[in-house]
Protein backbone atom coordinates (compact mmCIF):
# COMPACT_ATOMS: atom_id res chain seq x y z
CA UNK A 1 0.00 0.00 0.00
CA UNK A 2 1.41 3.21 -0.82
CA UNK A 3 2.43 5.38 2.48
CA UNK A 4 3.85 8.47 0.43
CA UNK A 5 1.64 10.90 -1.48
CA UNK A 6 2.47 14.40 -2.98
CA UNK A 7 -0.18 16.82 -3.51
CA UNK A 8 -0.43 20.53 -5.00
CA UNK A 9 -1.23 23.61 -1.77
CA UNK A 10 -4.91 23.59 -2.94
CA UNK A 11 -5.19 19.82 -2.92
CA UNK A 12 -3.43 19.28 0.47
CA UNK A 13 -5.83 22.51 2.07
CA UNK A 14 -8.82 20.16 1.30
CA UNK A 15 -7.64 17.31 2.64
CA UNK A 16 -6.67 19.27 6.12
CA UNK A 17 -10.06 20.95 6.32
CA UNK A 18 -11.87 17.60 5.55
CA UNK A 19 -10.17 15.95 8.24
CA UNK A 20 -11.39 18.26 10.91
CA UNK A 21 -15.24 17.76 10.00
CA UNK A 22 -15.06 14.58 8.34
CA UNK A 23 -15.18 12.77 11.79
CA UNK A 24 -18.41 14.33 12.63
CA UNK A 25 -19.93 12.78 8.73
CA UNK A 26 -18.32 9.31 9.59
CA UNK A 27 -15.23 9.79 7.26
CA UNK A 28 -12.92 7.66 8.99
CA UNK A 29 -10.98 4.72 8.22
CA UNK A 30 -13.14 2.25 9.54
CA UNK A 31 -16.24 2.91 7.08
CA UNK A 32 -14.33 3.28 4.38
CA UNK A 33 -13.02 0.67 1.89
CA UNK A 34 -9.74 -0.53 2.87
CA UNK A 35 -9.42 2.38 5.05
CA UNK A 36 -8.88 4.33 0.95
CA UNK A 37 -11.77 4.39 -1.10
CA UNK A 38 -14.81 7.05 0.13
CA UNK A 39 -18.31 7.21 -1.30
CA UNK A 40 -18.90 10.20 -2.64
CA UNK A 41 -22.13 10.67 -0.54
CA UNK A 42 -20.00 10.56 2.43
CA UNK A 43 -17.12 12.68 0.97
CA UNK A 44 -19.89 15.62 -0.31
CA UNK A 45 -20.81 15.74 3.41
CA UNK A 46 -17.42 16.20 4.46
CA UNK A 47 -16.58 18.97 1.66
CA UNK A 48 -19.57 21.18 2.86
CA UNK A 49 -19.31 21.10 6.31
CA UNK A 50 -15.70 22.32 5.86
CA UNK A 51 -17.05 25.15 3.98
CA UNK A 52 -16.53 23.90 0.25
CA UNK A 53 -19.51 24.24 -2.42
CA UNK A 54 -18.48 21.10 -3.88
CA UNK A 55 -16.13 18.18 -4.25
CA UNK A 56 -13.06 19.46 -5.82
CA UNK A 57 -12.71 17.83 -9.44
CA UNK A 58 -9.08 16.57 -8.72
CA UNK A 59 -10.89 14.17 -6.16
CA UNK A 60 -13.41 12.03 -8.94
CA UNK A 61 -10.54 12.02 -11.59
CA UNK A 62 -11.14 8.43 -13.76
CA UNK A 63 -7.73 7.29 -12.32
CA UNK A 64 -9.42 7.70 -8.42
CA UNK A 65 -12.89 6.12 -9.65
CA UNK A 66 -12.77 2.86 -8.12
CA UNK A 67 -16.27 1.99 -8.30
CA UNK A 68 -19.85 3.34 -8.74
CA UNK A 69 -19.45 6.50 -6.68
CA UNK A 70 -16.48 5.33 -4.82
CA UNK A 71 -13.14 6.90 -4.83
CA UNK A 72 -9.72 6.59 -3.87
CA UNK A 73 -8.86 9.02 -1.69
CA UNK A 74 -5.64 7.29 0.99
CA UNK A 75 -4.17 10.71 1.34
CA UNK A 76 -7.34 11.69 4.04
CA UNK A 77 -5.76 8.94 6.45
CA UNK A 78 -1.77 8.81 6.28
CA UNK A 79 0.35 11.47 8.76
CA UNK A 80 1.09 14.68 7.34
CA UNK A 81 4.57 13.68 6.85
CA UNK A 82 3.67 11.28 4.35
CA UNK A 83 3.07 13.57 2.49
CA UNK A 84 4.59 16.14 -0.20
CA UNK A 85 3.06 19.35 -1.07
CA UNK A 86 4.36 20.65 -4.15
CA UNK A 87 4.55 24.59 -4.06
CA UNK A 88 5.65 27.73 -6.68
CA UNK A 89 7.20 30.40 -5.46
CA UNK A 90 9.16 33.68 -6.91
CA UNK A 91 12.82 32.65 -7.85
CA UNK A 92 12.04 28.85 -7.17
CA UNK A 93 11.41 26.63 -10.22
CA UNK A 94 7.76 25.47 -10.82
CA UNK A 95 7.34 21.65 -9.03
CA UNK A 96 9.55 22.06 -6.33
CA UNK A 97 8.76 20.09 -3.12
CA UNK A 98 8.69 20.73 0.47
CA UNK A 99 7.31 18.57 3.63
CA UNK A 100 4.05 19.26 4.63
CA UNK A 101 4.60 20.49 7.73
CA UNK A 102 6.69 23.71 6.51
CA UNK A 103 4.13 24.49 3.81
CA UNK A 104 1.49 26.35 5.13
CA UNK A 105 -1.95 24.76 4.73
CA UNK A 106 -4.35 27.39 3.09
CA UNK A 107 -7.47 28.03 4.07
CA UNK A 108 -10.30 26.29 2.64
CA UNK A 109 -11.88 28.06 -0.06
CA UNK A 110 -15.08 29.87 0.60
CA UNK A 111 -18.17 28.80 -1.72
CA UNK A 112 -18.52 31.53 -4.36
CA UNK A 113 -20.61 34.42 -4.09
CA UNK A 114 -23.47 34.86 -6.43
CA UNK A 115 -23.19 36.83 -9.51
CA UNK A 116 -25.18 37.87 -12.60
CA UNK A 117 -23.27 36.08 -14.65
CA UNK A 118 -24.63 32.56 -15.78
CA UNK A 119 -22.00 30.32 -15.03
CA UNK A 120 -21.69 31.94 -12.05
CA UNK A 121 -25.21 31.35 -10.61
CA UNK A 122 -24.81 27.95 -11.40
CA UNK A 123 -21.27 28.20 -9.47
CA UNK A 124 -23.17 30.04 -6.62
CA UNK A 125 -25.53 26.93 -5.71
CA UNK A 126 -24.44 24.22 -3.38
CA UNK A 127 -23.64 20.94 -4.22
CA UNK A 128 -26.46 19.05 -2.99
CA UNK A 129 -29.18 21.41 -4.98
CA UNK A 130 -29.56 24.03 -7.09
CA UNK A 131 -31.98 26.90 -5.88
CA UNK A 132 -34.99 28.30 -7.71
CA UNK A 133 -33.33 31.63 -7.46
CA UNK A 134 -30.06 30.49 -9.35
CA UNK A 135 -32.31 28.91 -11.91
CA UNK A 136 -33.90 32.24 -12.64
CA UNK A 137 -30.79 34.63 -11.91
CA UNK A 138 -29.75 32.13 -14.57
CA UNK A 139 -31.96 32.15 -17.01
CA UNK A 140 -32.00 36.24 -16.55
CA UNK A 141 -28.57 36.16 -17.81
CA UNK A 142 -28.70 35.22 -21.12
CA UNK A 143 -32.42 37.30 -22.00
CA UNK A 144 -31.33 39.99 -20.91
CA UNK A 145 -33.26 39.92 -17.41
CA UNK A 146 -36.39 38.68 -18.58
CA UNK A 147 -38.47 37.39 -15.65
CA UNK A 148 -40.75 34.97 -17.47
CA UNK A 149 -37.81 33.26 -19.03
CA UNK A 150 -39.64 30.09 -19.09
CA UNK A 151 -43.28 31.56 -20.93
CA UNK A 152 -44.00 31.08 -24.75
CA UNK A 153 -43.93 34.46 -26.31
CA UNK A 154 -47.60 34.87 -27.70
CA UNK A 155 -47.71 34.15 -31.93
CA UNK A 156 -50.21 36.71 -33.03
CA UNK A 157 -50.63 34.48 -35.72
CA UNK A 158 -51.72 31.67 -34.23
CA UNK A 159 -55.10 29.90 -35.00
CA UNK A 160 -56.75 27.88 -31.93
CA UNK A 161 -57.94 24.58 -33.58
CA UNK A 162 -58.30 20.75 -33.01
CA UNK A 163 -57.74 19.80 -29.40
CA UNK A 164 -56.42 23.43 -28.32
CA UNK A 165 -59.63 23.82 -25.81
CA UNK A 166 -58.53 20.16 -24.07
CA UNK A 167 -54.98 20.90 -24.07
CA UNK A 168 -55.91 24.35 -22.51
CA UNK A 169 -58.46 22.85 -19.92
CA UNK A 170 -56.04 20.55 -18.68
CA UNK A 171 -53.38 22.88 -18.20
CA UNK A 172 -55.11 25.74 -16.90
CA UNK A 173 -57.06 22.81 -13.54
CA UNK A 174 -53.25 22.96 -12.35
CA UNK A 175 -53.34 19.19 -11.51
CA UNK A 176 -50.96 16.67 -12.75
CA UNK A 177 -52.17 14.92 -15.87
CA UNK A 178 -49.15 13.57 -18.74
CA UNK A 179 -50.71 13.33 -22.40
CA UNK A 180 -49.07 12.18 -25.28
CA UNK A 181 -49.85 13.96 -28.93
CA UNK A 182 -49.28 12.35 -31.61
CA UNK A 183 -49.90 12.60 -35.29
CA UNK A 184 -47.88 13.61 -38.62
CA UNK A 185 -45.32 16.11 -39.24
CA UNK A 186 -45.62 19.99 -39.63
CA UNK A 187 -49.64 20.08 -38.42
CA UNK A 188 -49.27 22.02 -35.50
CA UNK A 189 -48.45 19.56 -32.30
CA UNK A 190 -45.89 21.55 -30.60
CA UNK A 191 -46.88 24.78 -31.20
CA UNK A 192 -50.19 24.19 -29.86
CA UNK A 193 -48.70 23.27 -26.58
CA UNK A 194 -46.66 26.19 -26.21
CA UNK A 195 -49.32 28.98 -27.21
CA UNK A 196 -51.76 26.86 -24.71
CA UNK A 197 -48.98 27.82 -22.42
CA UNK A 198 -48.36 31.49 -23.83
CA UNK A 199 -52.30 32.35 -23.16
CA UNK A 200 -52.53 31.02 -19.58
CA UNK A 201 -48.77 32.48 -18.88
CA UNK A 202 -47.83 29.54 -17.70
CA UNK A 203 -43.98 28.56 -17.88
CA UNK A 204 -42.92 25.86 -20.53
CA UNK A 205 -39.61 23.99 -20.55
CA UNK A 206 -39.26 22.13 -23.83
CA UNK A 207 -36.76 19.42 -24.23
CA UNK A 208 -36.16 17.88 -28.12
CA UNK A 209 -35.10 14.02 -28.30
CA UNK A 210 -32.82 12.19 -29.74
CA UNK A 211 -31.37 8.93 -29.64
CA UNK A 212 -28.54 10.16 -27.02
CA UNK A 213 -31.29 11.68 -24.58
CA UNK A 214 -30.27 9.94 -21.07
CA UNK A 215 -30.89 10.48 -17.42
CA UNK A 216 -27.90 12.96 -17.15
CA UNK A 217 -29.33 15.28 -19.72
CA UNK A 218 -33.21 15.45 -18.39
CA UNK A 219 -32.51 14.96 -14.61
CA UNK A 220 -28.96 16.83 -14.68
CA UNK A 221 -25.78 15.91 -13.50
CA UNK A 222 -21.97 17.51 -12.23
CA UNK A 223 -20.24 20.04 -14.60
CA UNK A 224 -17.10 21.45 -13.75
CA UNK A 225 -17.58 25.66 -13.44
CA UNK A 226 -15.04 28.04 -12.29
CA UNK A 227 -12.75 25.28 -11.23
CA UNK A 228 -15.07 23.63 -9.27
CA UNK A 229 -17.56 21.05 -9.44
CA UNK A 230 -21.29 21.21 -8.53
CA UNK A 231 -24.50 19.96 -9.84
CA UNK A 232 -26.88 21.34 -12.10
CA UNK A 233 -30.22 20.39 -12.66
CA UNK A 234 -31.52 19.09 -16.11
CA UNK A 235 -35.01 20.57 -17.52
CA UNK A 236 -36.86 17.98 -15.79
CA UNK A 237 -35.94 18.94 -12.29
CA UNK A 238 -35.63 22.78 -13.25
CA UNK A 239 -39.91 22.10 -14.40
CA UNK A 240 -40.71 19.99 -11.65
CA UNK A 241 -39.47 22.72 -8.73
CA UNK A 242 -40.88 25.21 -10.77
CA UNK A 243 -44.14 23.65 -11.25
CA UNK A 244 -44.09 24.43 -15.18
CA UNK A 245 -45.47 22.62 -18.23
CA UNK A 246 -42.40 19.91 -19.08
CA UNK A 247 -42.79 19.64 -23.32
CA UNK A 248 -41.10 16.41 -23.89
CA UNK A 249 -41.04 16.93 -27.90
CA UNK A 250 -39.98 14.50 -30.47
CA UNK A 251 -40.63 11.89 -27.01
CA UNK A 252 -40.56 8.56 -29.95
CA UNK A 253 -36.96 9.40 -30.77
CA UNK A 254 -35.93 8.57 -27.11
CA UNK A 255 -34.29 4.80 -26.17
CA UNK A 256 -34.51 3.25 -23.35
CA UNK A 257 -32.29 5.80 -21.62
CA UNK A 258 -35.54 7.67 -20.78
CA UNK A 259 -37.28 5.34 -18.63
CA UNK A 260 -35.53 7.27 -15.42
CA UNK A 261 -38.59 8.90 -15.88
CA UNK A 262 -41.29 6.60 -14.71
CA UNK A 263 -41.90 8.03 -11.56
CA UNK A 264 -41.93 11.45 -12.69
CA UNK A 265 -44.52 10.75 -15.27
CA UNK A 266 -46.50 9.46 -12.26
CA UNK A 267 -46.72 12.71 -10.42
CA UNK A 268 -44.08 11.43 -8.37
CA UNK A 269 -41.12 13.14 -6.57
CA UNK A 270 -38.34 11.45 -7.91
CA UNK A 271 -34.71 10.55 -5.44
CA UNK A 272 -31.35 11.67 -7.44
CA UNK A 273 -28.98 9.46 -6.00
CA UNK A 274 -26.08 12.05 -6.88
CA UNK A 275 -26.96 14.58 -4.65
CA UNK A 276 -28.64 12.69 -1.79
CA UNK A 277 -31.77 14.56 -2.79
CA UNK A 278 -35.57 13.90 -3.41
CA UNK A 279 -37.33 16.27 -5.78
CA UNK A 280 -40.75 16.72 -5.46
CA UNK A 281 -43.33 18.63 -8.17
CA UNK A 282 -44.68 21.39 -7.43
CA UNK A 283 -48.29 22.58 -8.19
CA UNK A 284 -48.97 22.97 -11.45
CA UNK A 285 -46.78 20.67 -13.00
CA UNK A 286 -47.63 18.54 -15.84
CA UNK A 287 -45.78 16.50 -18.93
CA UNK A 288 -47.40 16.76 -22.61
CA UNK A 289 -45.01 14.73 -25.17
CA UNK A 290 -45.29 15.02 -28.64
CA UNK A 291 -44.36 12.17 -31.16
CA UNK A 292 -44.83 11.16 -35.01
CA UNK A 293 -45.78 7.71 -34.21
CA UNK A 294 -47.56 6.22 -31.11
CA UNK A 295 -44.38 4.60 -29.89
CA UNK A 296 -44.54 1.70 -31.78
CA UNK A 297 -41.53 2.93 -34.63
CA UNK A 298 -42.26 3.85 -38.40
CA UNK A 299 -42.32 0.73 -40.47
CA UNK A 300 -42.37 2.94 -43.84
CA UNK A 301 -39.31 4.59 -42.89
CA UNK A 302 -40.92 8.07 -42.96
CA UNK A 303 -39.69 8.99 -39.22
CA UNK A 304 -36.42 7.48 -38.73
CA UNK A 305 -34.44 7.16 -35.47
CA UNK A 306 -38.46 6.40 -34.04
CA UNK A 307 -38.31 3.58 -31.90
CA UNK A 308 -40.40 1.02 -30.14
CA UNK A 309 -40.72 2.48 -26.97
CA UNK A 310 -41.24 0.09 -23.44
CA UNK A 311 -45.19 0.07 -22.66
CA UNK A 312 -44.88 0.31 -19.09
CA UNK A 313 -43.68 3.85 -20.08
CA UNK A 314 -46.28 4.75 -22.82
CA UNK A 315 -49.03 3.20 -20.41
CA UNK A 316 -48.17 5.73 -17.72
CA UNK A 317 -49.75 8.93 -20.09
CA UNK A 318 -53.53 9.59 -19.30
CA UNK A 319 -54.60 10.26 -22.29
CA UNK A 320 -53.51 10.21 -26.37
CA UNK A 321 -54.64 12.65 -28.78
CA UNK A 322 -54.14 11.84 -32.52
CA UNK A 323 -53.96 14.79 -34.32
CA UNK A 324 -54.18 15.20 -38.10
CA UNK A 325 -53.80 18.01 -39.92
CA UNK A 326 -56.42 21.24 -40.02
CA UNK A 327 -59.69 20.67 -42.55
CA UNK A 328 -59.57 22.59 -45.15
CA UNK A 329 -61.71 25.93 -43.71
CA UNK A 330 -59.17 25.95 -40.60
CA UNK A 331 -56.08 25.65 -42.72
CA UNK A 332 -57.37 28.44 -44.56
CA UNK A 333 -57.83 30.54 -41.86
CA UNK A 334 -54.22 29.59 -40.37
CA UNK A 335 -52.84 30.84 -44.16
CA UNK A 336 -54.62 33.69 -44.20
CA UNK A 337 -53.49 34.81 -40.73
CA UNK A 338 -49.95 33.98 -41.88
CA UNK A 339 -49.87 35.96 -44.76
CA UNK A 340 -51.59 39.11 -43.61
CA UNK A 341 -48.37 39.34 -41.27
CA UNK A 342 -46.25 38.87 -44.64
CA UNK A 343 -47.67 42.00 -46.12
CA UNK A 344 -49.64 39.45 -48.80
CA UNK A 345 -53.31 39.77 -50.09
CA UNK A 346 -54.23 37.03 -51.98
CA UNK A 347 -57.09 34.93 -51.33
CA UNK A 348 -57.19 32.80 -54.78
CA UNK A 349 -53.42 31.74 -53.96
CA UNK A 350 -54.39 30.62 -50.77
CA UNK A 351 -57.18 28.77 -51.94
CA UNK A 352 -55.40 26.96 -54.19
CA UNK A 353 -52.98 26.12 -51.71
CA UNK A 354 -55.10 24.44 -49.65
CA UNK A 355 -56.95 22.65 -52.03
CA UNK A 356 -53.99 21.37 -53.25
CA UNK A 357 -52.48 20.16 -49.86
CA UNK A 358 -55.68 18.62 -49.64
CA UNK A 359 -55.48 16.65 -53.08
CA UNK A 360 -51.92 15.56 -51.90
CA UNK A 361 -53.14 13.95 -48.94
CA UNK A 362 -55.92 11.90 -50.00
CA UNK A 363 -53.74 10.74 -52.68
CA UNK A 364 -51.49 9.46 -49.39
CA UNK A 365 -53.94 8.30 -47.94
CA UNK A 366 -54.77 5.75 -50.85
CA UNK A 367 -50.95 5.09 -51.63
CA UNK A 368 -50.52 6.90 -54.82
CA UNK A 369 -48.08 9.19 -53.67
CA UNK A 370 -45.56 8.70 -50.56
CA UNK A 371 -45.07 12.17 -49.05
CA UNK A 372 -47.19 14.33 -47.97
CA UNK A 373 -47.67 18.25 -47.96
CA UNK A 374 -48.06 19.79 -44.64
CA UNK A 375 -49.35 23.23 -42.77
CA UNK A 376 -45.33 24.16 -41.98
CA UNK A 377 -44.55 23.77 -46.26
CA UNK A 378 -47.60 25.86 -47.16
CA UNK A 379 -46.10 28.42 -44.96
CA UNK A 380 -43.11 27.84 -46.63
CA UNK A 381 -44.35 28.98 -50.11
CA UNK A 382 -46.45 32.40 -48.58
CA UNK A 383 -43.03 33.11 -47.40
CA UNK A 384 -41.11 32.30 -49.96
CA UNK A 385 -43.52 34.04 -52.24
CA UNK A 386 -43.08 37.12 -49.81
CA UNK A 387 -39.22 37.19 -50.20
CA UNK A 388 -38.40 35.77 -53.20
CA UNK A 389 -41.05 38.35 -55.15
CA UNK A 390 -41.38 35.47 -58.00
CA UNK A 391 -44.06 33.59 -59.29
CA UNK A 392 -46.79 31.45 -57.45
CA UNK A 393 -45.22 28.85 -59.46
CA UNK A 394 -41.44 29.51 -58.47
CA UNK A 395 -42.69 29.68 -54.68
CA UNK A 396 -43.94 26.12 -54.79
CA UNK A 397 -41.08 24.73 -56.90
CA UNK A 398 -38.77 26.02 -54.50
CA UNK A 399 -40.40 24.10 -51.47
CA UNK A 400 -41.21 21.04 -53.16
CA UNK A 401 -36.88 20.83 -53.89
CA UNK A 402 -36.30 19.03 -50.86
CA UNK A 403 -38.50 15.63 -52.54
CA UNK A 404 -37.06 13.48 -55.18
CA UNK A 405 -37.91 14.07 -58.56
CA UNK A 406 -40.34 11.98 -59.05
CA UNK A 407 -42.68 13.06 -56.18
CA UNK A 408 -41.37 16.45 -57.04
CA UNK A 409 -43.03 16.45 -60.37
CA UNK A 410 -45.90 14.18 -59.37
CA UNK A 411 -46.72 16.89 -56.25
CA UNK A 412 -46.52 20.03 -59.31
CA UNK A 413 -48.75 18.28 -61.44
CA UNK A 414 -51.73 17.91 -58.58
CA UNK A 415 -50.91 21.98 -58.34
CA UNK A 416 -51.47 22.86 -61.81
CA UNK A 417 -55.11 20.71 -61.38
CA UNK A 418 -55.90 23.38 -58.83
CA UNK A 419 -54.16 26.62 -60.26
CA UNK A 420 -54.76 26.87 -63.99
CA UNK A 421 -52.69 29.94 -64.50
CA UNK A 422 -49.54 27.72 -62.08
CA UNK A 423 -47.56 28.06 -65.36
CA UNK A 424 -47.70 31.64 -66.08
CA UNK A 425 -44.65 32.71 -68.12
CA UNK A 426 -44.17 36.29 -66.75
CA UNK A 427 -42.73 35.37 -63.33
CA UNK A 428 -43.61 38.89 -62.24
CA UNK A 429 -47.12 39.12 -63.45
CA UNK A 430 -48.42 37.73 -60.27
CA UNK A 431 -45.39 38.72 -57.92
CA UNK A 432 -46.26 40.58 -54.84
CA UNK A 433 -47.01 44.08 -55.59
CA UNK A 434 -45.23 45.78 -52.94
CA UNK A 435 -41.99 44.37 -50.91
CA UNK A 436 -43.39 43.10 -47.19
CA UNK A 437 -42.11 43.10 -44.09
CA UNK A 438 -41.33 39.04 -43.64
CA UNK A 439 -41.67 37.00 -40.70
CA UNK A 440 -40.08 33.65 -40.08
CA UNK A 441 -41.86 30.69 -41.39
CA UNK A 442 -43.08 28.25 -38.96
Amino acid sequence: MKTSFTLSSTQFAFITAIRKTGGGKGLTPKNTCNGQSIGFTMLRDAALAAGYAAVPAWCMTPNRKVGRGTYSLPELFVADTDISVTVTKRGRPAGSKTKAKSAPAAAPAPAPVPQPAMAAAVAAAPATAMTTDAVVNMARSVTNGEADTFTPAVDGNYIPWGYHNEIKTIIKSGRFCPVFITGLSGNGKTTMVEQVCAQLKRECIRVNFTSQTDEDELLGGFRLIGGETVFVPGPVLVAMERGAVLLLDEIDLGTHLIMCLQSVLEGKGKYIPKIGKYVRPAEGFTIVATANTKGKGSDDGRFVGTNHMNEAFLDRFAFTYEQDYADPKVETRILSKYAESLGLSDDAFITNLVGWADLVRKSFKQNIVNEIITTRRLRDVLFAYSVLRCSKQTAVERCLARFDTDTKEAFMQFYTKVDADASNPNPAADAPAEPATTKAPF
